[in-house]
């Protein structure tokens, strides 16, 4: 079917996802071709499934929503992958984003913004809801140096309490790149400590797989 988006779901709360597929299925330019519950899932099921856009929850037993975003797009750089969240904090929606997702929605938003955020970013826009744009607006306007999606990845593995050998080893880059990051890491928020570091992933909601949502 020619002009017809096809849509996976990925969600752990299966209420949410049978809503979301409800909702979409009422449009003939959909088609919902399936609603799985992990990361892992939706990484085995992307290639066969063949989506255009995948909704994509952050904070799911086992693979964040982010090493997905990266991982899928590594394997099918033309996905749209569109963040559907619980969370408003400045630092997912940027993280998000730097990993490469096209759109970040909110899940308290209008039925039928999700289908606007869908048709947005088929079109090749970039899409943040209403709330999550709002949110995002003080970081930009502190002028604050964002990270690189490689330093937020980096930040991810440090703040678990990973050496800087574990990382390299888990990145496949050198010690000293490693090294390099870190430093970057550390001026771009004024953060002089690893302890630190771990402690601004939490309390900004970085760090993914807490279970909080």
């Amino acid at each position: 079917m020619s002009g017809v988006t096809r849509v996976l779901i990925v969600d752990d709360h299966p209420m949410v996802a049978e809503g979301i597929e409800a909702i979409l299925e009422t449009y003939d330019d959909i088609r919902v071709v399936g609603t799985l519950s992990s990361g892992q899932e939706a990484l085995a099921a992307v290639p066969e499934l063949d989506p255009d856009v995948v909704l994509l929850d952050l904070n799911m037993p086992g693979m964040s929503g982010l090493t997905a975003t990266e991982m899928i797009l590594e394997k099918r750089p033309g996905t749209r992958i569109l963040i559907l969240t619980m969370h408003d904090s400045p630092e997912y929606i940027s993280t998000a984003l730097n990993h490469g997702a096209s759109g970040y929605v909110l899940k308290d938003v209008p039925t039928e913004e999700i289908k606007t955020a869908i048709d947005s970013v088929m079109r090749g826009e970039q899409y943040l809801c209403t709330g999550a744009e709002a949110s995002l607006k003080p970081r930009i306007a502190d002028g604050r140096e964002p990270l690189t999606s490689r330093e937020q990845t980096v930040l991810l593995e440090l703040a678990q309490g990973k050496s800087n050998r574990d990382v390299a080893e888990g990145l496949n880059i050198s010690i000293h790149t490693v090294e390099t990051h870190r430093k970057n890491i550390k001026r771009k928020l004024g953060i002089s400590s690893t302890a630190g570091l771990t402690r601004y992933a939490l309390e900004h909601g970085v760090l993914q797989g807490t279970g909080q949502r």
